[in-house]
């Protein structure tokens, strides 16, 4: 590649920074650290009614969270606003766009007299100059918009570097508006001298764009503009094949967060949704920089799988060091209320139960048990705690008063219990999970026991026992 790499990620600031963004986002961001070029990002906001301060922020924390790193911006296009205005007067004077004064009233007559005619509705140009051409008088106090002479023959083409090459004609499109009546420029104009003035190489978007490509290039060559290379992404499908919302569940990215991803678990899945290397499933960021292409881009749609992000996250969980999880869930007890510092040291309890975990809230649902009183619901008392379990517990207890409070101790105490009273293992230590942490499930109960401490056993055990 000879030209020095520029990509951008370009999004409105009209909600958070969702999956189908992330995504665009992440190979943006790839692609230019792939070829050691530079990632640009802006925020599209001139939407002024829609757009909002807690949108832009939820972007950058969004972006932040995902460790993707911008080396310039953000930039914003409405502290750009002169620049496009200059541009536009530019543009007056080449020639290559002119005040049209039609109303919105004549307007909505033209279409309406256009589908009669079974015609596609669009502008006519019956404000756009042309040698011999007598224009209508320009009526009184009304505000004209500027439109950009579309060329009137020939192809708009580009190779796209996913969808392969397209071609539009030029004949298909009208004169499109690039500046309201009050002076401010619209959205496919900004982002042209956006992409201009940064010196965007390549332009990596979803394909809900392709439709504004053919009238981008025609406003960059009309600039004299260099045309950057568009790559135009399938979208993303739920579980069940139709179109992500918010029905499939968490839309926005730091709802990820909040439901217990780790954001390596959630990159390596997105970098997956619609690309691949080989049959490699599981990779870190450096690998997929290394490997990134927008050849291997598959130019269908990709569908959302939430087994193989929870199978992914299962797998980051169990590489994660003990102490990281342990911040990570320390975190989250605290926002459910429950004291992290009241229960024993939480890099010891995520040791026990990371490789039976898919998701950090699930490590936390564990974590509680150590922290928290534990109150087991009455039917699990009432099948578990039968006045035969309570008496093994009442000799168990006391053996653990005086034992060394360690792994190999604890068992043999367990044996013990279960031959005094002539009980299998399951007959005491089921009871035995219930008492000490309110469910019968657990990892290996000596190993449980070890980390929940000796007083916290003891004082557990003494309500049943």
């Amino acid at each position: 590649m000879t030209a020095h790499v520029r990509t951008r990620f370009a999004p409105s600031p009209t909600g958070y920074l969702h999956i189908g963004g992330a995504r665009t986002a992440l190979f943006s961001w790839a692609y230019a650290r792939h070829h050691k070029g530079d990632f640009v990002l802006r925020i599209e906001d001139t939407d002024v009614a829609r757009s909002t301060p807690e949108a832009v922020q939820a972007i950058l924390d969004g972006m932040k969270w995902l460790g993707l790193d911008a080396d310039e911006g953000p930039f914003y296009q409405m502290q750009r606003m002169d620049r496009y205005k200059e541009v536009v007067g530019q543009m007056l004077a080449a020639g290559t766009a002119y005040h049209c004064y039609t109303s919105p009233e004549e307007l909505d007559r033209l279409r309406e007299a256009q589908r009669a005619r079974g015609e596609k509705p669009r502008y006519d140009g019956r404000w756009r100059p042309a040698p011999g051409k007598v224009l209508p008088p320009v009526p009184e106090g009304v505000k004209p918009v500027v439109r950009f002479c579309n060329p009137v023959d020939g192809v708009v083409a580009w190779d796209d570097l996913v969808k392969g090459r397209i071609e539009i004609a030029n004949a298909e499109m009208d004169d499109l508006i690039i500046a309201r009546p009050d002076g401010t420029p619209t959205y496919n104009f900004c982002v042209v001298v956006d992409d201009w003035d940064m010196g965007i190489t390549q332009v990596i978007r979803g394909d809900d764009h392709v439709n504004n490509t053919p009238r981008q290039i025609n406003i960059l060559k009309a600039l004299g503009a260099q045309v950057p290379q568009y790559a135009h992404l399938s979208m993303i499908l739920g579980d069940d094949g139709t179109k992500l919302s918010k029905r499939h569940g968490a839309v926005s990215v730091m709802q990820y967060d909040d439901e217990g991803y780790l954001p390596e678990a959630v990159i390596n899945y997105l970098a997956r949704l619609g690309w691949s290397h080989g049959d490699n499933e599981v990779f870190t960021r450096e690998q997929f920089v290394e490997w990134f292409d927008l050849d291997h881009i598959t130019p269908s749609a990709a569908q959302f799988n939430t087994e193989k992000l929870n199978w992914l996250n299962a797998h980051y969980i169990k590489q994660a060091d003990n102490s990281r999880l342990a911040g990570e869930v320390a975190n989250r007890l605290a926002r459910r209320g429950v004291d992290p510092e009241a229960g024993p040291a939480l890099d010891a309890v995520v040791a026990l139960y990371k490789d039976r975990a898919a998701t950090l809230n699930e490590l936390t649902d564990s974590a509680e048990l150590f922290c928290a009183d534990v109150h087991p619901a009455p039917e699990v008392v009432g099948q578990h705690l039968t006045e035969t379990a309570r008496a093994a517990l009442a000799s168990l207890r006391a053996r653990f008063e005086s034992a060394a409070w360690e792994k190999a101790v604890l068992s043999q105490a367990i044996k013990d219990t279960m031959a005094e009273h002539g009980l299998k293992m399951p007959q005491v230590a089921i009871p035995l999970r219930v008492a000490v942490l309110g469910v019968p499930q657990t990892p290996s109960i000596d190993a449980v026991l070890e980390v929940l401490g000796r007083e916290r056993v003891l004082s557990r055990l003494a309500r049943y026992g």
